[in-house]
């Protein structure tokens, strides 16, 4: 119990210590950017209308297309104490040859350039 009570000590001392550092340690000289509302560098007062590229949207969906493939194949490894591993990966490698030929597919028509 010794050990329980030392570490929650520390823990705590710790915690005080970098949020007493954390709230002195800052410069407070703030300027016209800080204090705008809108740190993004678009003009807070300009229309709220401006159009966007349809590929900036279209490499957005791209990304989140393999952000989607990543989450469905972070349970890969633990497939190898299945009853059959077998199918778990090859499952893995059809998803992943699918999105490898959607991926060739789109760099060939040329979805992924910026600038035409």
């Amino acid at each position: 119990m010794n050990l329980v009570t030392t570490m929650i000590t520390i823990a705590i001392v710790i915690s005080t210590i970098l949020a007493i550092v954390s709230f002195w340690l800052p410069q407070m000289t703030p300027d016209y950017e800080k204090l705008s509302p809108y740190e993004c560098g678009f003009d807070p007062l300009g229309s709220a209308r401006l159009p966007f590229s349809l590929r900036f949207f279209l490499v957005a969906i791209l990304f989140l297309l393999f952000d989607l493939e990543i989450a469905l194949l972070l349970p890969l490894p633990w497939g190898d104490q299945l009853p059959s591993p077998l199918i778990t990966f090859s499952w893995a490698s059809a998803v992943l040859a699918l999105l490898t030929l959607g991926l060739v597919y789109e760099w060939l028509q040329g979805g992924l350039e910026w600038a035409e």
